[in-house]
């Protein structure tokens, strides 16, 4: 009769075997790269899902209606490869001239495009220790050097960290501001310090949050100033328009052309039809966009002071979504608790966030279930 010992033994090698059947077509790159894990999709009856930072109030109406309009014979038709019309609606909000502007399939697909055209350097790409989890893994992917340079004890990015010294300076930098998963916003002229002084690397600073903070913080102010400046927008978030997947980028024309050639070696067409359509008529739609932000960030305000009533410390936030921890609590089993309610918030299970939520600012209704949830939870164990 077999021992415990060698069951485990032959059930390892049957999992081996089975592993090496499946990936002995894989490159040297597909076997090394750890990908990026998204916000869990769970299909829960009555869920209250509050971590992949989606907007509760739902895209423009004129969104809506103009990709309706365009579910008609014309989707035969290649959509138009450089979204010229998009480009100059964006150029018109934003204040820059069309040739400042470049369009992908999200911002991650923007971003991507980012990493191999622009920030692949002999010098490593430095980035802050916790920020989007995505950036490392497109270091991996292309081959990217990089170094992480820590945040501070309250988890603050410090211009001065990104000085050069002599000849420790950067290839390029990289950061969200606001920053993912923590929130907080970095002011304009901090940005600006960083800019200037790496005059010679490509600043890319994400800007997937920034609708949620002061407007007037976000970096393409600067664009026209320092040719090396690449800010990178999304519509997912403050327009509702995750399901389509756009993002764009502003920055000096130069770096444009560069992301022009890597899009167009890669995937000519980015944006569909429907994408075109909706991005469109959200960027022409101000009115909805702003009321819209300011839903979130009054909802972000009574969400921050009603966790803090709970004992939570919670960072300040600029985004829509605010990063969280209960002294005492473990963070792991807190989520978990709330998911046997049916609510879903981001645990990110890495050295300095393990005690920390990153919790999306749902609507009124979805947070006070949060809060009720939460008072009941704690309620039981106190």
């Amino acid at each position: 009769m077999k021992s415990s010992h060698d069951t485990i033994i032959n059930c390892l090698s049957i999992l081996y075997l089975r592993s090496f059947r499946m990936s002995r077509y894989w490159s040297a790159v597909t076997h090394d790269l750890t990908p990026y894990v998204p916000g869990e999709q769970p299909a829960l009856d009555d869920l209250v899902k509050l971590n992949t930072n989606e907007n509760p109030y739902g895209p423009s109406p004129k969104a809506l209606a103009a990709i309706r309009a365009v579910t008609e014979d014309t989707l035969r038709l290649y959509p138009d490869p450089d979204a010229r019309a998009l480009k100059a609606a964006l150029a018109n909000r934003y204040g820059v001239d069309p040739a400042q502007v470049f369009v992908g399939n999200g911002s991650d697909e923007v971003l991507a495009l980012a990493f191999i055209g622009l920030l692949k350097h002999e010098r490593p790409l430095w980035m802050p220790d916790v920020t989007y989890s995505f950036y490392p893994v497109y270091c991996g992917l292309y081959g990217i050097e990089y170094r992480q340079i820590p945040l501070d004890d309250d988890f603050v990015l410090r211009p001065e960290d990104y000085l050069p010294r002599g000849e420790d300076r950067a290839g390029a930098i990289i950061f969200p501001n606001p920053n993912a998963p923590t929130g907080r916003l970095l002011p304009l002229a901090e940005v600006e310090r960083i800019v200037a002084a790496n005059r010679e690397a490509v600043i890319v600073v994400d800007e997937a949050y920034i609708d949620f903070a002061d407007q007037s913080a976000s970096a393409i102010a600067l664009v026209d100033r320092y040719p090396n400046l690449l800010v990178v927008h999304t519509f997912s978030k403050s327009r509702a328009l995750a399901g389509l997947r756009i993002g764009f980028a502003i920055g000096h024309p130069d770096l444009m052309t560069g992301l022009e050639r890597i899009k167009n070696s890669f995937n000519s067409y980015p944006l569909d039809r429907l994408a075109l359509a909706g991005a469109l008529a959200s960027v022409e739609d101000e009115s909805w966009f702003q009321a819209s932000c300011r839903k979130v960030i009054t909802t972000r305000t009574m969400l921050t002071a009603q966790l803090q009533a709970l004992g939570f410390e919670v960072l300040p936030s600029a985004a829509n979504f605010v990063f969280a921890r209960l002294p005492g609590f473990d963070a792991a089993e807190l989520a978990a608790a709330l998911r046997e309610r049916a609510i879903i918030v981001r645990h990110l299970d890495a050295p300095r966030t393990a005690q920390h939520l990153r919790i999306t600012v749902g609507d009124d209704r979805q947070c006070a279930t949060l809060l009720d949830a939460l008072r009941d939870i704690l309620g039981a164990v106190r």
